[in-house]
């Protein structure tokens, strides 16, 4: 187990501390003088003493009033501002359910749909017809307005099928009720009975089945790309591969993870044959030990580049170097050797995790809206491992660049 780190008070609690010391300072001053001036109350005879005197003391206690003010102001906009830490545990709390960086309504980013009405967009529909994924995204009543619904608004729409699960149900929303309770030990009980649900009502409708935190975003289109390598009836589950306490590795939960329609079979199974149990509320490893038991493979996403696909944290946690610390669980959880900067990750990436509803559309804008002028052709990560079909790409370029040049000419 890891040595945990020794609890730094924050900058607002050493303010905090800071301000109480100044208020008792300026009270005992106050009441040092205020002893003192009764003390020779007697020995002042003249009434501009006594003005003196009650002036001071006014003004004493207006400036205490005023800087006790004055601080208790700049604690309460300190706590206010203070950032996200991402806590020092691969299996802790997510990200807070707090106000900050809460969206009070969804946006339409399809309207401008006009714009890409020229893209040629035959292999990303090919796809989602032929690689039919279900997703499932754990929510909470307490998450619907707050999370759940950016996630409605933007990477859920390309789902073949796509369910809410919250421990009550919401039929507006809509959201599914799992009667469960809600809570980080509830976790692994509401993922058994979100497959189980899955199984049962909608099991012929996909070939895969993917699980998403409501902080989580998902680009689909990536993950058909990678499954369609694979077939459904292959007993294989795909995610952010970690490596402690199980043999074949286990799939970071707030990546995300996708099971086979044989995968989700056995663990469903399992279940009913006593082969897999609640053994613990810690799902995502729970759920790989399951995995290992039942003989579902753990697949490798990574790309053909053997960059990762699927990202525990957002975007700039794993591009930015040094960002993450060395002494960071991350580090010693990965199955594959992790990478920062640039390489860290794929650019057909499938998931960052700890998204909140405002950085779900700016991934929306930047993913599916921003285009750099120029490009006729998006990357092929398969060309290199098809010299046929990159000869045939760039034939069809070169032929693009004559028809342009007899069209100037």
């Amino acid at each position: 187990m890891r040595k945990e780190e020794p609890n730094l008070p924050s900058s607002s609690t050493v303010l905090w501390i800071v301000t109480r010391l100044v208020s008792v300072w300026l009270l005992a001053s106050y009441a040092e003088v205020a002893y003192f001036d009764v003390s020779h109350l007697q020995e002042m005879a003249s009434s501009k003493s006594l003005m003196n005197l009650l002036t001071f003391t006014f003004g004493s206690a207006i400036g205490f009033f005023v800087c006790y003010l004055l601080f208790s102001i700049i604690l309460e906009e300190q706590v206010k501002i203070q950032p996200h830490v991402l806590h020092n545990d691969p299996h802790g709390q997510h990200s807070a359910d707090t106000d900050n960086n809460q969206l009070q309504g969804q946006m339409n980013f399809n309207a401008d749909a006009g714009q890409h009405k020229d893209e040629d967009k035959n292999i990303a529909e090919g796809l989602y017809h032929k690689v039919k994924i279900l997703c499932w995204v754990m929510t909470g009543p307490q998450n619907l307005e707050k999370k759940a619904k950016h996630v409605k608004a933007t990477w859920a729409q390309r789902c073949n099928k796509v369910l809410f699960m919250s421990s009550e149900e919401n039929k507006d929303f809509p959201a599914v009720g799992l009667e469960t309770k809600e809570g980080r030990d509830q976790l692994y009980w509401k993922t058994i009975k979100a497959f189980q649900y899955v199984y049962d009502h909608y099991f012929d409708d996909a070939d895969w089945f993917m699980k998403a935190d409501d902080d989580t975003y998902v680009i689909l289109d990536n993950l058909r790309w990678l499954l369609s390598k694979y077939s459904p009836e292959q007993p294989i589950y795909f995610g952010r591969r970690f490596k402690p306490y199980v043999k074949q590795g286990y799939m970071s939960g707030g990546a995300g993870y996708v099971l086979s329609k044989e995968a989700l079979k056995r663990f469903v199974a399992a279940f009913k044959t006593n082969k897999c149990t609640h053994s613990s509320s810690i799902e995502d490893l729970a759920l790989g030990k399951c995995m290992e038991i039942i003989n579902v493979e753990a697949g490798d996403s990574r790309d053909t580049s053997g960059r990762e696909t699927f990202h525990p944290f957002v975007p700039e946690h794993h591009l930015i170097r040094g960002y993450l610390p060395k002494t960071f669980w991350y580090w010693n959880y990965n199955y594959y050797p992790a990478v920062e900067g640039p390489g860290c990750c794929s650019d057909l990436a499938v998931s960052f995790h700890y998204v909140d509803s405002v950085t779900m559309y700016h991934l929306e804008y930047l993913i599916y809206h921003l285009r750099p002028y120029g490009y006729l052709y998006r990357y092929n990560p398969d060309s290199s491992k098809n010299p046929e079909a990159q000869s045939k790409n760039e034939a069809l370029e070169n032929d693009q660049k004559l028809k342009q040049k007899s069209s100037e000419s």
